[in-house]
């Protein structure tokens, strides 16, 4: 599959370990988001791939080769940074050009005057320019190119340092939190031309980032990390509809997914207080039932429950809830036209639900199967 593959990776700092045997596969061509919480260990990993960090332990291999213990020179990946990473001094173009300079001109072909006397410096000096030309039509910066970063806005710097890295056809691209300093409309626009740039590259892609939406949007695989370790990857779908555990369930999802306390009986129904909800599950005893928001209606009977606030967002509605029982506060994602017909704050209603949309999680935060025992669709509003 070549890409990048990392065997059994740990990292200590001192005493403190950081990552705790990671492995994962990025195939050549796949883009994959790996996300989790500030501190979690993503960027240590990401630094560790790009020669940055060395491993404590474990085994990387890049394109098939053994890069446990290459210099970051020699592993032919590049680096996209949170802070663009743009010599000031430069142009735009000269900007571009570094990777293409430091790899296919030596120290005296690389001098300003006495570079420009040598034959074969200005045969490849032209080389670079059109290759240099190329990757900044690809990305809107044809006209930019004889400027300076302080001359640029935000939106262009970035695509500057996406250039950059484009520009050496690497193995791998590695992108650390590339988006987080350009404002949401720009993150927008960014992210389908990183896509881009990827799918006409063909190179294996590792993305961290703290942004769910991005993970969930861009990558053909998620990676969810925590504490050091990798607790699941899968399709964007699949991570979202079937987590692995409570953590990934809690960090995938915005607004986040509902959370109510039940139990399974001794006959195996679920329970969340009194009311039986279409569900048998092998398990016996507690257990935490996880509901998205877009999998409650407002229904004629189920969990009874007060309104507490609305939230129109313009493509949806958030309705906040308090369930009656247990005080869990319960989120509704209904569509914009409901706006207009929601009780008020502290009304009681009653919300419904598939029993396949409800996710069942033990005491450890472990996911736990069951079956429908009842057919029934939710009511809707």
């Amino acid at each position: 599959m070549a890409g990048i593959s990392l065997t059994s990776v740990t990292k200590s700092f001192g005493g403190n370990t950081v990552l705790h045997g990671v492995s994962l596969d990025i195939a050549a061509g796949e883009f994959v988001a790996l996300v989790g919480p500030s501190g979690c260990g993503k960027t240590t990993l990401m630094r560790i791939v790009a020669g940055i960090e060395q491993a404590s332990s474990g085994t990387l291999r890049i394109q098939g080769r053994d890069a446990t213990s290459l210099r970051a020179g020699e592993r032919d990946v590049a680096m996209v940074f949170q802070s663009y990473a743009l010599y000031p001094h430069l142009t735009v173009a000269e900007n571009i050009a570094v990777p293409l300079a430091m790899r296919r001109l030596n120290a005296w072909q690389r001098l300003p005057l006495l570079g420009g006397l040598m034959p074969g410096a200005r045969a490849t000096r032209r080389r670079i320019a059109g290759e240099v030309a190329a990757a900044a039509e690809s990305l809107g910066l044809g006209a930019l190119l004889d400027r300076r970063p302080a001359q640029l806005s935000g939106g262009q710097r970035q695509r500057v340092a996406l250039a950059r890295a484009m520009v050496r056809r690497p193995a791998a691209f590695l992108m650390d939190e590339p988006l987080s300093n350009l404002d949401a409309s720009l993150r927008v626009q960014t992210r389908r031309e990183i896509v881009a740039i990827h799918r006409r590259a063909g190179a294996a892609t590792l993305y961290v980032t703290h942004d769910q939406s991005e993970a969930l949007t861009m990558a053909d695989r998620v990676a969810v990390m925590q504490g050091g370790r990798i607790l699941q990857v899968a399709p964007p779908r699949e991570i979202y509809a079937d987590p692995a555990d409570l953590r990934v369930a809690t960090f995938i999802g915005s607004p986040r997914i509902n959370l109510l306390p039940g139990e399974a009986g001794r006959d195996g129904l679920v329970r969340v207080g009194d009311r039986l909800i279409g569900l048998r599950c092998a398990a016996r005893g507690p257990l935490t039932l996880g509901i998205r928001p877009e999998a409650f209606v407002l229904a004629a009977e189920g969990l009874p429950a007060r309104a507490e606030a609305v939230e129109f967002l313009g493509e949806s509605v958030l309705l906040h809830t308090r369930h009656e029982a247990s005080g869990s506060p319960l989120v509704l994602r209904l569509p914009p036209e409901a706006a207009g017909r929601l009780p008020a704050s502290g009304a009681a209603l009653h919300l419904g639900f598939a029993p396949g949309a409800a996710l069942l999680f033990d005491q450890d935060g472990a996911r736990r199967r069951a079956e429908a025992v009842v057919a029934r669709e939710p009511a809707l509003v």
